[in-house]
């Protein structure tokens, strides 16, 4: 039952019937029970919760790349968090009805260094070779900055390569694999971090063919 300090209105708590009742600043507050509260197991949520793990499972397949790919990042913003924050939804495919990874939209770093061009990205025996122009013309791209090439294998292998990104118009970086073919990747990613370690890219997509 709903108390009182005084026949009136005095200082309440409690509930009575349908009302509950509190003090707040003061002053007495009665709000109305929820007769039918939301279902937390609804398809959305569900959908909700299948996308929040893929892309919980993606951070994690990247081996703590991340932890060094987002260094702009906000104060507030842990480098999981800013993860979570550029890939879900963005990186989230609905259209089959049951969610999936979009690796093609995946943002592996972020920062404000221009994105890397890729120019042609092969596999062979050896590896994946990578040629990206260097761009050292452009505003904030440097010689000096370094170029980061991963890939993730299907089988949960995270393969970096890294080297300077230099003067050359183009230049070729290759990941070391022997053996390794297409359909043992399952994605692959480019960007450029600068040599203070402060700012990055934003990740460019690797289409192997």
């Amino acid at each position: 039952m709903s108390l009182s300090q005084n026949p009136l209105t005095g200082q309440m708590h409690k509930s009575m019937a349908n009302f509950v009742t509190t003090v707040y600043r003061g002053q007495n507050v009665i709000r109305a029970k929820v007769f039918m509260p939301r279902n937390v197991n609804s398809a959305a949520q569900q959908l909700q919760r299948a996308s929040f793990k893929l892309v919980v499972d993606l951070y994690e397949s990247f081996g703590g790349l991340v932890e060094e790919s987002f260094p702009k990042r906000l104060m507030i913003y842990s480098p999981f968090n800013a993860f979570m924050k550029a890939n879900l939804p963005a990186a989230i495919d609905k259209s089959g009805g049951t969610p999936v990874i979009d690796y093609s939209k995946v943002i592996a770093s972020s920062g404000s260094i221009p994105k890397v061009i890729i120019k042609s990205a092969v596999i062979g025996a050896a590896g994946i070779t990578v040629s990206y122009a260097s761009n050292t013309k452009v505003p904030k791209v440097t010689a000096s900055d370094q170029i980061i090439l991963f890939a993730v294998t299907k089988s949960g292998e995270v393969e970096v390569a890294r080297q300077v990104r230099g003067i050359q118009t183009l230049t070729d970086i290759v990941l070391p694999y022997p053996g390794i073919t297409l359909a043992d990747v399952e994605c692959c990613y480019l960007f450029a971090l600068s040599e203070d370690g402060k700012n990055a890219s934003d990740s460019t997509y690797v289409e192997i063919v």
